[in-house]
């Protein structure tokens, strides 16, 4: 079956799994017949900043630089990156900014960075930043301090309203994913955010991609 190689792997192996299954005349799984293939992403520690922390940390008028796109359209990984200074003055260097900016400024770390750090940070949403500890940010024109949003980002599934109804889960609702393997581990609590500009995506951080040895070809489940 030719592919167009634009197209992305998620849905290229539920094209195949179709496929599969129709030759060999039996039903479908449920991850099978959704109507957009699964992607579960670790996602390692990176920042959200707002237009006036870029200029502060890199000068007037100064706008990220695209290096990469992501999962989620319009998202990238940019090729800037600043230096997170803890509690305890130890530090992370090369800590990745991801764009577009956003109205509010907020560190993701794992747990394990968090305790590197002196830090004792909450697991919360994105975006659910009050009450949080903040930090100093380092950049090569300056330093921006942050009074809050260093936060553990917890476990959740960008999807469409498509992807919605055929899960029968509302924004906010939550959902178990099954990740199989050499290691299968269900992570419970996956928070679902639905929006119709979403791909259908979880995200994990990287002390819970290693916990179950999460692969490129990782086969994973949502379950309501």
């Amino acid at each position: 079956m030719p592919v167009d190689s634009n197209i992305p792997r998620a849905v290229v192996e539920h094209m195949v799994r179709e496929q599969v299954y129709a030759k060999l005349g039996v039903a479908l799984p449920s991850s099978a017949s959704a109507p957009n293939g699964l992607v579960v992403n670790v996602s390692a520690r990176h920042c959200h900043l707002s237009p006036r922390a870029v200029e502060e940390l890199f000068g007037p008028g100064y706008e990220l630089t695209p290096m990469k796109g992501l999962y989620q359209t319009g998202a990238f990984a940019a090729k800037e990156t600043v230096t997170l200074v803890g509690p305890r003055s130890r530090v992370i260097s090369n800590l990745r900014i991801l764009g577009p900016c956003r109205e509010f400024n907020q560190v993701e770390l794992a747990y394990t960075d968090a305790i590197a750090l002196g830090f004792d940070i909450p697991l919360r949403l994105s975006g659910d930043i009050q009450g949080s500890p903040g930090c100093m940010l380092m950049g090569p024109k300056g330093f921006f301090e942050m009074p809050e949003g260093v936060i553990r980002a917890a476990p959740h599934v960008h999807m469409s309203p498509e992807d919605a109804a055929y899960y029968d889960v509302s924004h906010k609702d939550t959902m178990k994913m099954r990740v199989h393997g050499s290691c299968p581990v269900t992570f419970e609590n996956v928070v679902v955010r639905v929006d119709s500009s979403f791909n259908l995506e979880v995200h994990i951080d990287t002390d819970e991609g290693n916990a179950c040895g999460l692969q490129t070809d990782t086969y994973c489940e949502l379950i309501k």
